[in-house]
């Protein structure tokens, strides 16, 4: 099997980190691992150093990397190294693509992985672009009577009237909001504006991540979080909660501020915990997910449950919310790879018994 890490997204490190964490976790009695690296630049390398070297990123110093493709010819099934004038090719039976972003988890990668008949861990091509998309997972979710944040939608051709989107904004949402990158996550290039200044300058923040901006309104509420995996028969895991250390939880707070506190399980009311765990599965499928996503949530004081986003390759770095809300549940590092493994053997129909 193949774990592809890195890619050009603005998440790269924190791919390198969940890459590290993965490549340990695999059972190595049962998997033979070839660890592909993928530069900023968008480089591809076959790394065959210590995979400690990825945490740090300094595995792109590694003397033995070679040039490799994953070639999208389902007869060739595999990874094509270069060395000089030779050419090797390496079976591939799954990939664990542990790229979180842009041109990993939005559905980019997968579909190279489809057109090679490789399968591979998690959800598939139209299930991670929906999800990756904000405005998307919106227009389909709020469809399936899952309750959002109420929205507005600003595209990158707008900026021309971008006085006319604001008063937009202000017409249907309420002070303070929040301003998205649709395609960005990790809470990167997102701003919290209190007046039209402010949210003017978020827009165009936002469109140096993307061409597609989603402004919300702010929802008061606890930050909780579920962990959902399977294929058509999905399982949710207990629901943990987020104190962010920042103002909202964003990339800092996420990975750099000790502050920043994760409780599992959340202190919540048992019947907002079953409320969650079932909107989460819900969610799932009527997006299409499968393998394994994470769904986050606010719960309001009046008791209403909120659906924030779906993570579909969420972090698995030693402190990421899925792997500790798994863990939770009586399912070691390993176990969980391994059902991953297993899922996605599964959806493309391979016996690996």
């Amino acid at each position: 099997m193949a774990v592809v890490f890195g890619g050009r997204s603005n998440e790269h490190d924190i791919s390198l980190i969940s890459a590290s964490h993965i490549i340990a976790s695999i059972p190595k009695d049962k998997y033979d691992i070839v660890m592909v690296g993928i530069t900023k630049k968008g480089h591809w390398f076959r790394f065959m150093g210590d995979p400690e070297m990825i945490k740090d990123g300094s595995w792109e110093s590694c003397p033995d990397n070679l040039p490799c493709v994953i070639s999208p010819d389902p007869i060739h099934k595999g990874i094509i190294t270069f060395s000089g004038d030779d050419v090797s090719k390496v079976r591939i039976d799954v990939v664990f693509p542990v790229i979180h972003g842009k041109n990993g988890e939005d559905g980019t990668l997968q579909g190279l992985l489809d057109l090679a008949e490789i399968p591979y861990v998690g959800c598939d091509l139209i299930s991670s672009a929906c999800c990756m998309d904000k405005s998307v997972t919106h227009t389909i979710l709020e469809q399936h009577g899952i309750k959002m944040a109420k929205w507005v939608k600003v595209l990158l051709c707008d900026s021309a009237r971008l006085d006319e989107k604001c008063a937009e904004c202000e017409e249907k949402l309420s002070y303070p909001m929040y301003v998205k990158p649709a395609n960005c996550g990790s809470s990167v290039g997102i701003s919290k504006v209190r007046d039209l200044e402010e949210l003017k300058a978020g827009i165009k923040l936002a469109f140096a991540h993307d061409r597609i901006v989603v402004v919300e309104e702010e929802v008061i509420g606890r930050e909780c979080e579920c962990a959902v995996m399977g294929n058509t028969e999905p399982f949710a895991s207990a629901v943990g909660e987020i104190a962010a250390a920042n103002e909202f939880y964003d990339f800092d707070a996420k990975y750099n501020n000790a502050e920043s506190k994760t409780y599992i399980p959340a202190n919540i009311p048992e019947e907002s915990s079953e409320l969650i765990r079932q909107t989460a599965v819900k969610a799932y499928k009527a997006i299409g997910c499968c393998g394994l996503s994470r769904v986050d949530f606010f719960l309001t004081e009046k008791g209403e449950v909120i659906l924030n986003e779906i993570n579909t390759m969420p972090g698995h770095t030693p402190i990421s919310m899925y792997p500790k809300l798994m863990e939770h549940a009586g399912i070691s590092f390993a176990e969980q790879e391994d059902r991953l493994i297993k899922l996605a053997l599964d959806r493309a129909g391979v016996d690996y018994e």
